[in-house]
């Protein structure tokens, strides 16, 4: 283990690991009417149902990675051996733990030990480049942060971007390999899983959200937002025992995180690649015999592009499920997968999931769900009429369905949350049948290949090179889902410099979706009184931007 600049921690045995982590005490919760009762001691909550499905009779792996099957009983040893690992660190509930990995069975029986033991863990996305883990490590201040050797490079470069900022960001956090973690965590073979004195309220992940106009604010999501999140992933799945859940997303993603408790919930196999593979996609999906995609970040349109002889003439998917077909595309993407559609909207601030369109409309979100209410609302807070965009604002009756608040964040927290509801800063109109249609954003972010953009954290980059004067971001339209960013610049008089040298300059400071595609030059941009660039002035136009796609 790498111990930078922190002593080790006396190492404590497994004993008094176990006797420090009281059992839960048999209890309910009072919402069955939507969520059933899966475990004793259920609270609507994650603990209890972990232990008792890693003690559980099912035949079905817990996890399929990359075609090896892992059982409960080989799960629940890992787990049990890696809490034994986390404690012997010195680690208690409450803690944050980074971690900074690549899809792994390894890692599912990580994030099940953080889940257990009370730990925070904080994803890191690992598409991240300096700034991006710099501000992240910095603002969550995690006492440990699991990696693995591919992002070394970019965790140092982290690490000098914060030295260069003294007393800004980037807290000097132990850093250990997953590696190492297995290795040492073998001394501690035989260590049962044993549960946390958690509350449903307790935080079980910081999940960082990209910011509007600022930084990128870190979701505190809690025990009971996971539970609901998965329970809310296997409604919108239409996923039941006997099924295979394909699972390509990036852990470090909610639309990751959320699956991890499905095989709890019912009998299903969840499978596990390392990443998403066009040219290998058909191939696992035969190889796991899935019968569920979830889809987000343009994969169906990857996946529409593929020449007809890449795919098999039958497959055995059932349900598509997730967010981005449009009612053009609808009814081609439903003839090529040979398979229903389900299409949802959520974010992770309300437990990722709000609602449902399971009645194949072209183009629609649906509903929402049953726990939840919906209103349209204008920016005087009354409700709009049928057929005119307004704000979708939620609110609901299960208490802790919302984030209790953003990291470190009152100014955010209470523009989201007011009088009991989550104002989302997203735009929908609703049809006469009721049925909702997804707008977009009503602030200045962009959604490129499934995340969130802040159009901040990229301008923020390109205003510390020399050259630049002034920059904006903006989203247009991408031919493979979404959007694309495209940025303008005012140079200082004198000083521009070409595109590729400008491109390149921020390559290894932004994480690869952060990266704009198009760049255009401005001599000087409009604002409002208080300085801000107009972008709704700004052309969307291409046809005049370098596009770094025809450079390479």
């Amino acid at each position: 283990m790498s111990m930078s600049n922190v002593a080790r921690v006396a190492s404590v045995n497994t004993q008094s690991f176990s006797s420090s982590y009281p059992a839960v005490h048999p209890a309910s919760h009072a919402y069955t009417q939507y969520f059933p009762q899966r475990a004793e001691g259920d609270r609507l909550d994650v603990v209890p149902l972990l232990m008792a499905g890693l003690h559980g009779a099912s035949a079905k792996p817990v996890v399929v990675f990359e075609g090896e099957a892992i059982d409960r009983a080989r799960m629940a040893a890992r787990v049990g051996a890696m809490q034994a690992w986390f404690a012997a660190q010195g680690l208690v509930p409450g803690d944050r733990v980074a971690v900074m990995l690549g899809n792994s069975a390894a890692q599912v029986a990580l994030i099940y030990a953080l889940m257990l033991s009370g730990l925070v863990w904080v994803p890191v996305n690992t598409r991240l480049k300096g700034d991006g883990i710099e501000y992240l490590l910095g603002h969550a201040k995690p006492k440990l942060l699991v990696a693995e050797p591919a992002f070394a490079e970019v965790l140092d470069a982290g690490v000098a971007l914060a030295e260069q900022h003294p007393g800004h960001h980037g807290p000097r956090v132990v850093r250990c390999l997953l590696a190492e973690v297995m290795a040492q965590a073998a001394a501690y073979d035989g260590a049962k899983p044993v549960p946390a004195a958690v509350t449903p309220a307790s935080v079980l992940c910081i999940i960082y959200t990209s910011g509007t106009t600022g930084a990128p604010k870190g979701v505190l999501f809690t025990h009971r937002m996971m539970r609901i999140a998965s329970e809310a992933a296997l409604r919108v799945a239409d996923a039941h025992d006997g099924d295979r859940l394909f699972l390509w997303e990036p852990l470090c993603h909610i639309g990751g995180a959320q699956m991890l408790l499905l095989p709890f919930l019912a009998d299903v196999e969840m499978h596990v690649v390392e990443r998403f593979s066009a040219s290998r996609f058909w191939q696992q999906c035969a190889a796991a015999q899935a019968t569920h995609l979830h889809y987000l970040g343009g994969i169906l349109d990857i996946l529409m592009q593929l020449p007809r002889d890449a795919q098999p003439a039958q497959n055995s998917l059932r349900v598509a499920w997730g967010a981005g077909v449009s009612a053009s595309a609808w009814q081609a993407t439903r003839e090529r997968l040979q398979c229903t559609l389900r299409e949802c909207y959520g974010m992770t601030e309300c437990s990722s999931f709000a609602t449902l369109n399971d009645a194949d409309m072209p183009g629609s979100i649906g509903h929402a769900l049953p726990w939840l209410t919906l209103e349209l609302l204008d920016d005087d807070g009354q409700p709009v009429p049928d057929g005119e965009p307004g704000e979708i604002v939620l609110s609901s009756e299960v208490e802790g369905v919302f984030l209790p608040g953003y990291l470190d964040n009152p100014e955010a927290t209470s523009k989201a949350l007011r009088d009991g509801k989550l104002f989302t800063g997203d735009s929908a109109r609703r049809g006469a049948d009721g049925s909702l249609v997804f707008i977009g954003r009503r602030t200045d972010s962009m959604r490129v290949r499934g995340e969130n953009v802040s159009a901040w954290e990229i301008e923020r980059v390109f205003a510390r090179h020399p050259a630049v004067a002034a920059c904006a971001a903006i989203g247009i339209a991408s031919d493979i889902g979404e959007q694309d960013v495209m940025l303008y610049v005012q140079f200082r008089e004198g000083q521009a410099i070409d595109w590729p040298v400008l491109s390149q300059w921020a390559a290894d400071k932004l994480a690869s979706y952060q990266r704009p595609r198009y760049y255009r030059e401005t001599a000087h941009f409009e604002t409002t009184p208080s300085e801000r660039i107009r972008k709704h002035l700004l052309s969307r136009e291409t046809v005049e931007a370098w596009d770094i796609t025809m450079a390479k």
